[in-house]
């Protein structure tokens, strides 16, 4: 078959950087990033042009993911903050703009992408090496034989995104069940290679945040339920609820016309014959003691009505979501064709209830022992729901990482203005074998030091929305904010109470300056090495492992655009 027309050679971009288009679309986009930063951060409204569901947000993950980029190098950005997300969680807005800022910064100077990238990458290096030791002033160890610490992490994760719209008793709440919730997900018998159990969220919209609960086991929304009627079922010699788990349909119409064709006998009824198979699985069922039967599709009435008569509960439409934590509450393994019915595949449970919320009725499954629990998350409104479970979800993925690794980083810009001054600090004394070593001049490296150090304190400035003047001091390196429209005084303690994240007060002259992401800018004395207060006190905190990997993300993606020579599109 002839072309209709003929085929285009594709597009050449040379030096993409350079173009206005790009220059343009990565300043809209880093406007619209740290415009949704932090507690005070502007909501967005996404929607595509023919209708469709409207997403109100400022969380990255819905951000990103609804935003259409054209853009190939905005492409790069995006996916490799969507992948960091993916695998934290959480600091999804903190590593697209500082990934950003890097690029903005490092392009306008004049030294070799090359030098750029060797320098930038030892400068990264300095900070991890620093937000690993002990003497790193940012950094807090998290216990967790006490709650505190855990209370300020998952507090601050809450009070980070406006779209959830909750006051100060529903924070206090909520951040009760998340702790309560992830406690249950932890093993009790402690293993070598223990792994940690799963929080499943249950919405009831429409109902206030404060009616919100955690349960132990699992909720399955059975609407056939009728309340007010004794819940019968089975049990074994050994009073436990023995339960089987079907993965398959058990509808009767299990042929599928694509498969191919099947020969039938004639006088033969194909459905008859699958309802009798059917109904064979249900006698073998009754027969091994089975009380609880949950089918992840659809069940056949006439086996459900079976199952009922000889005091077994059928339960369908359970749904794929719900099959992972239903064996791992029970132990069961899913059954995927009734040939392989087996009493191995077979779990237990402790005890069956009713629970209603609203207008909604659950069957409870409650186990012996169980890392397994159900947070009945409630709100107002199903765009503040949407946002809720999403940071609900990101807490419980946090307190999960501060497992594997007990550390948390200072919030509230503190730890990006301690960085910035902390490699200013450093860069200042570097020995010669440095720059030698690196394949640059001193004053390549300083230069590229200050837009890393601007870029970091570009991500703080970012937490101001309503014209606040930022201040870092010169002992700590934290981050203050000046409230709007203050009047001037001489001395900036008047102002100022507490620094971003909480740990430090107004009570020694802290040597105060604006933080306006200028080069020159002062190095501090000396980096503090323990908390001028309690942990008790209300801090806002932030994912050490989320944070470390969106720093080093955002310092890659910038150095792999900035490496960037030619973009080349097909046309076609």
């Amino acid at each position: 078959m002839s072309r209709l027309e003929a085929k285009k050679p594709p597009l050449f971009i040379s030096e993409p950087l350079t173009r206005d288009a790009v220059s343009q679309s990565l300043s809209l986009l880093s406007g619209i990033l740290k415009s949704s930063y932090g507690p005070a951060g502007r909501l967005k409204q996404l929607h595509n042009g023919v209708g469709g569901c409207v997403c109100t947000t400022s969380q990255s993950s819905a951000l990103l993911g609804h935003l259409s980029v054209s853009q190939p190098v905005l492409r790069v950005l995006t996916a490799s903050v969507r992948n960091h997300v993916s695998r934290f969680s959480d600091c999804g807005l903190f590593t697209a703009i500082l990934c950003c800022g890097f690029i903005e910064n490092f392009r306008s100077l004049n030294v070799a992408p090359f030098t750029v990238i060797q320098i930038s990458k030892h400068l990264l290096s300095l900070c991890m090496d620093h937000l690993k030791s002990e003497a790193c002033g940012c950094r807090v160890s998290v216990d967790f034989s006490s709650i505190e610490t855990l209370v300020c992490l998952v507090r601050s994760i809450l009070t980070s995104k406006p779209a959830c719209m909750l006051n100060k008793t529903e924070v206090d709440h909520l951040t009760s069940l998340v702790l309560k919730a992830f406690i249950f997900t932890v093993p009790c018998h402690a293993e070598r290679n223990a792994v940690l159990g799963k929080c499943v969220i249950v919405p009831v919209k429409g109902r206030r945040v404060e009616d919100s609960t955690v349960l132990p086991g699992l909720l399955i929304e059975t609407p056939e339920i009728q309340l007010g009627k004794p819940l019968a079922v089975k049990r074994t010699g050994s009073n436990i609820i023995r339960i089987a788990l079907f993965s398959m349909s058990m509808s009767g119409d299990g042929f599928n016309p694509e498969e191919g064709t099947i020969a039938v006998h004639h006088g033969v009824s194909l459905e008859d014959s699958e309802l009798n198979q059917l109904l064979n699985v249900g006698q073998q069922l009754v027969k091994d003691e089975v009380g609880l039967v949950v089918c992840q599709k659809v069940m056949h009435p006439s086996l459900k009505q079976y199952l009922k008569e000889n005091g077994v509960m059928a339960v369908d439409r359970a749904g794929l979501s719900l099959m992972e934590p239903l064996g791992r509450l029970t132990g069961s393994q899913p059954i995927a064709s009734i040939h392989s019915l087996s009493s191995d595949c077979y779990g237990s449970l402790k005890d069956l209830c009713i629970e209603s919320f609203a207008s909604k009725r659950f069957l409870h499954l409650i186990p012996e022992d169980t890392v397994i629990c159900t947070l009945i998350l409630c709100n107002r409104s199903e765009t503040a729901w949407d946002e809720l479970k999403r940071v609900c979800e990101t807490a419980e993925h946090v307190l999960q990482l501060t497992v594997k690794e007990p550390l948390a980083l200072l919030g509230g810009g503190c730890t990006e203005t301690h960085l910035a001054s902390y490699i200013r600090h450093k860069s200042s004394g570097l020995p010669a074998s440095t720059f030698k070593e690196l394949d640059c001049s001193q004053t390549q490296y300083q230069l590229v030091a200050d837009g890393f150090c601007r870029s970091l304190e570009s991500v703080a400035r970012s937490l101001s929305h309503d014209g606040e003047e930022i201040l870092t001091d010169m002992v700590y390196g934290h981050c203050w904010f000046v409230p709007s429209g203050s009047p001037c005084v001489s001395k900036w303690s008047d102002l100022v109470s507490k620094c971003g994240c909480g740990m430090n007060g107004n009570t020694e002259d802290l040597s105060w300056r604006f933080l306006q992401g200028h080069s020159g800018s002062p190095v501090i004395q000396a980096c503090p090495k323990e908390p001028s207060v309690k942990i008790a006190d209300l801090l806002t905190l932030d994912c050490f492992a989320a944070k470390c990997s969106g720093l080093q993300v955002a310092l890659e993606t910038a150095n792999l655009i900035l490496d960037l020579s030619y973009i080349i599109e097909d046309q076609n």
